[in-house]
């Protein structure tokens, strides 16, 4: 029997976190790993449209959509249903083994939906790390070199090539190498930061490049970085770096795990500079929540790999595929690409007009609904994470999930679900407001 709908609106029934969480969260210390930790205290029940409930029955605002995850909503009825429909056929045969369509519809709509219009090829598997890493094994393999190139601030994933790719030590780093060898990094455009349009601060990065390593096989860079604090290089600089790479036949690498379908206001964040990657690596919002992850690209450097050197056994699972499937007709009969734009432009006109009101709020950045605020201290550009750790706890207290990234840890990223309300966006920035004026 169906549950009834979760109310879209903030309630709290217990202080947080309520009894039941506080039980669940001492079972959680001893039965899982020290290793992995919790953004929230409190342990979720369900889940829909904007909001989260937790096991004590307070409804929470979700700003973080499971990083960046459910988009079009959790639990959305077209993917429940296609889910449903496909765990009664079956659920797993391995497409290496006995194939499926479900594979190969996801593979054809990728293809469709990339950036460019040349003839693609795809690849599914699990994670947004498990993708990136095929991916530089896709461009090693297509033009025979081993170095790898990212960027300041970039995050990659957790496994051991991915740590190497990643910019920050803590925590994703710490006490876990040594690295993958032949990754090199270069700077970063960060316009809050540095007072470089984009093509000079690209002629920086590529200056870098050059002396360092020359031709690598790939640069790997986030149209827009995540955790390193939604940070949007400065107009033109993704255009000459991806010219850079044409003109030297190094594969230019989207890792769009974050950015991808419809999150920025746009299908992948590539788009809004017109850049035409040679690979796009997406995985999160690809399909609301069930593991899948994707490398789509040129037919001739997709090609490059032998036979059998890319696939594993749940990579492309028949559930997961259903479930992008459903994903990609729910943001196209519902047009959320422009919902996305919607959000950008009420979140960064509120934002906007409380950092004229706070100069603790250093910047406001962001695309769709991507957005985030860098916190400073007064009259400075001096990061300050003592005080977003502060806004985010209150903000948790208050009902709203809400996340902190930045290589210095003192930026608030707002991710929702598209399928948010203006009210409960409103909501939740009036909360944040209310948790910064209390941290004077």
């Amino acid at each position: 029997m169906a549950l009834p709908a979760l109310p879209q609106a903030r309630h709290l029934a217990t202080e947080i976190p309520g009894p039941r969480s506080r039980e669940l969260m001492a079972r959680k210390q001893h039965a899982v790993a020290r290793g992995v930790g919790t953004t929230m205290p409190v342990f979720a029940a369900r889940a829909g449209g904007g909001v989260v409930e937790d096991v004590d029955g307070n409804i929470l605002i979700d700003l973080g959509s499971g990083i960046a995850v459910t988009t079009v909503g959790i639990s959305a009825p077209r993917v429940v249903e296609a889910v449903r429909e496909q765990a009664e056929a079956f659920t797993h045969t391995c497409f290496m083994v006995t194939p499926y369509e479900g594979y190969v519809a996801v593979a054809e709509q990728l293809n469709r939906l990339t950036p460019g219009a040349h003839e693609k090829r795809s690849v599914l598997f699990n994670s947004g790390a498990e993708a990136v890493e095929n991916a530089v094994k896709i461009a090693r393999a297509y033009t025979g070199r081993p170095a790898v190139v990212a960027f300041d601030h970039a995050y990659h994933g957790r496994t051991n090539l991915t740590m190497a790719l990643t910019a920050k030590s803590m925590p994703y780093k710490h006490g876990f190498g040594p690295f993958a060898a032949e990754v090199y990094r270069a700077p970063l455009s960060y316009p809050f930061r540095d007072d470089l349009d984009g093509p000079a601060a690209a002629r920086r990065a590529i200056d870098t490049i050059e002396k360092q390593v020359g031709r690598p096989a790939a640069v790997v860079i986030e149209p827009i970085q995540g955790e390193g604090g939604f940070i949007v290089p400065a107009p033109g600089f993704l255009p000459a770096l991806a010219e850079w790479c044409r003109a030297n036949e190094v594969v230019f690498v989207a890792d769009e795990v974050q950015t991808g379908f419809a999150r920025t206001g746009a299908l992948f964040a590539s788009e809004h500079e017109g850049v035409v990657p040679d690979l796009v690596v997406s995985a999160k919002g690809i399909a609301d929540g069930l593991p899948l992850s994707a490398v789509t690209g040129r037919a001739e450097i997709m090609d490059a790999a032998h036979a059998g050197g890319l696939g594993g056994t749940y990579g492309g699972n028949p559930l997961a595929c259903a479930a992008a499937l459903a994903t990609i007709e729910t943001i196209e009969r519902e047009n959320l690409v422009e919902r996305a734009r919607e959000i950008e432009r009420l979140m960064k006109d509120r934002l906007l007009r409380l950092q004229e009101k706070d100069d603790r709020i250093g910047d406001v950045r962001g695309r769709g609904a991507m957005v985030a605020v860098e916190l400073v201290r007064p009259g400075t550009n001096e990061p300050d994470a003592a005080l977003a750790k502060a806004v985010s706890a209150a903000a948790h207290a208050r009902g709203v999930i809400v996340l902190t990234c930045g290589t210095h840890g003192n930026v608030l990223r707002f991710l929702p679900p598209l399928a948010i309300s203006d009210e409960l966006l409103e909501d939740a920035l009036d909360v944040l407001w209310e948790g910064l004026s209390s941290h004077e």
